[in-house]
């Protein structure tokens, strides 16, 4: 029977969630579910056949990652996507029978795990090659799913316009806070696809049954379209190593019935659900049809303002305008004693010291966390801080939270890093995040300074941090290049180089970036031996010694490094704006010799 037409004679019971059932039948998390429609279609089969035994009138195919973006940069798979999207559909067809088969389509990006930016065209390419196979391989209907974008969802149900004609259900994910993750409203998103001609639309995923419920009532209120609610079974929880889920089948036929009182045709679940919960769906609104539902006006609320408060300058910002910055670098103590860190900086402050730099695990390396030892040195020193960040250890919502709070703490400065991976430090077999670089910490750092989050939401009250990057001298014409790039997100204020030897090096790197307008604050590193010199020029990256110095060092007294230090400072004040002092191995009684 023609889908549409089924839909007349009343609900149409969806299945539950793939990648659950495969995950309890012991695919691990992190395996391409999509896959196994090639290596394991014989257990596809028996979940497929699990959700019709419960009463399952359409199921969808186990397709949802199945595009070439995602199946190339996840998996190494983009070669393979038509095969897998392909037997996907025809796996399902086999099983269903008299059943509708859905095409499963869910999202291209992945904003909360990757900052990168695909256009429209793109989006819309991929699109049309996983639909138009699903088509091919015979399901009866599209299913877009999962959605967070609009702009994303309309690419798709276009792109499946274009290159079939079945009907196409457009489905959108929201948080509790009744938008989705990207600020998309219900009554928004419904309007904007009714502009569009989409007949079937609703709401799947979400935190549960309740935020789903509320969604598609909201929904149902400006559009005439079909409705379509799959709600998660609650929100996940880990433990004793397993995901699990709360909403028990009983609390999900409950909201079924809510369902069919919103106006809602097409009702089942997704992460979460198993054929426990649909056969409880099944046994409640089998039969039965929809409430009708009325047409009201409703304004969509728009996106508040974010408050921007005038604050003042850091008194780093304020120094580099007008005289040349000294500043300090201390690593955070490989424990919880912090005395030794603090009373450099108190003796630092009193040699004309400007601010002082709390790097973050260098050299991936297990320290004290530098928030605490940055707010700490702050109040109790009353100096500046340059705080560290780095990108290895966080995901985007943690780094987002950490930068909200040390602005909260009063610290304004921030070096944005890319960080050192893990396999040089204390844990080679930790596992690193880097879900952003530094150019992408950049960018966060000035959303959060025009008072929005990594995805465009309003936070409650704008930032004002003063940002730098990190360069090294070894490539010049690539560094310029890459603060350029950088610039582009706008508000840097500093740049801050590696360790400098070679001052002939330094003027060259100041003459490719003196355009930017940017102030260079140079890297000092007393050498502490010759062994020391020979392990700085030979096994770390983008730091150049000279023979000169490499000579003096060899030849010199135990003092020779703090010798070069003061005459490469010396030179320095004449060519760039400030200087970091990194002491090696802890040894801040170094700066006075070098300062004084």
């Amino acid at each position: 029977m023609d889908f549409l037409e089924r839909i007349k004679e009343g609900v149409i019971v969806a299945d539950g969630a793939m990648g659950t059932m495969l995950y309890e039948k012991g695919v691990p998390k992190g395996h391409c579910y999509d896959e196994l429609n090639l290596s394991n279609p014989e257990l596809v089969k028996e979940i497929h056949k699990a959700y019709i035994s419960a009463g399952a009138d359409l199921i969808e195919t186990n397709t949802f990652g199945a595009n070439r973006h995602i199946l190339s940069k996840y998996y190494d798979l983009g070669k393979k996507t038509k095969e897998i999207n392909y037997n996907g559909a025809k796996i399902a067809r086999e099983i269903a029978c008299d059943k509708f088969v859905a095409g499963a389509v869910g999202p291209i990006t992945r904003p909360l795990e990757s900052t990168e930016h695909l256009d429209l065209a793109d989006i819309h390419k991929f699109f049309k090659e996983q639909v138009e196979v699903l088509a091919d391989g015979g399901v009866n209907i599209i299913i877009l799913e999962t959605m967070s974008s609009l702009d994303e969802l309309i690419q798709g149900f276009l792109a499946a316009r274009e290159v079939c004609d079945l009907p196409v259900i457009c489905q959108l994910s929201f948080a509790r806070d009744g938008k989705t993750i990207l600020g998309v409203d219900p009554v928004q998103a419904a309007l904007e696809l009714n502009k569009i001609g989409v007949k079937i639309m609703g709401v799947n995923c979400s935190t549960g049954p309740q935020t789903v419920y509320e969604a598609i009532r909201r929904m149902g209120h400006v559009t005439d379209a079909v409705l379509s609610a799959q709600p998660n079974a609650g929100l996940a929880s880990f433990s004793q190593g397993k995901f699990l889920y709360s909403a028990s089948p009983s609390y999900f036929a409950e909201y079924a019935k809510k369902y069919l009182s919103a106006g809602v045709s097409i009702i089942g679940g997704c992460c979460g659900s198993t054929p426990e919960h649909i056969k409880a769906v099944a046994r409640t609104v089998k039969g039965k049809e929809p409430k009708p539902r009325k047409i009201v006006q409703i304004r969509v609320e728009e996106k508040p303002a974010p408050k921007k408060v005038k604050v003042p300058e850091s008194p780093l910002q304020s120094k580099l305008k007008n005289k040349f910055v000294l500043s300090l670098e201390l690593d955070p103590p490989r424990g919880t004693n912090f005395e030794h860190e603090l009373l450099a900086a108190k003796n630092f402050k009193s040699m004309g010291g400007d601010c002082v730099n709390i790097s973050d695990n260098p050299m991936a390396r297990l320290r004290m966390s530098p928030i605490p030892l940055a707010h700490i040195i702050r109040n109790k020193v009353d100096i500046d801080v340059i705080l560290h960040c780095t990108c290895r250890d966080r995901n985007l919502l943690a780094i987002q939270s950490d930068l909200i709070g040390v602005y909260a703490l009063g610290i304004k400065n921030i070096l944005a890093l890319t960080g050192d991976p893990p396999s040089v430090g204390d844990y080679p077999f930790a596992t690193a995040v880097f879900e952003i670089t530094s150019e992408g910490l950049v960018k966060m750092i000035n959303s959060l300074n025009n008072g929005v989050d990594w995805l465009g939401n309003p936070i409650d009250e704008a930032t004002s941090f003063f940002v730098g990057v990190a360069a090294s001298l070894s490539e010049p014409e690539r560094v310029r290049g890459k603060i350029i790039k950088v610039t582009h997100h706008g508000g840097i204020g500093f740049i801050q180089t590696q360790p400098v030897f070679d001052i002939k090096e330094l003027k060259n790197f100041m003459d490719k970036v003196s355009s930017l307008n940017i102030p260079v604050i140079t890297g000092l590193l007393p050498l502490a031996s010759s062994r020391h010199a020979e392990f700085i020029r030979n096994e770390v990256p983008g730091i150049t010694i000279p023979d000169s110095i490499m000579q003096r060092m060899r030849k010199g007294t135990k003092d020779e490094g703090l010798k070069i230090a003061r005459e490469l400072l010396s030179e320095m004040k004449q060519i760039c704006h400030g200087v970091c002092i990194m002491p090696p191995f802890g040894k801040y009684e170094f700066v006075e010799s070098i300062i004084l």
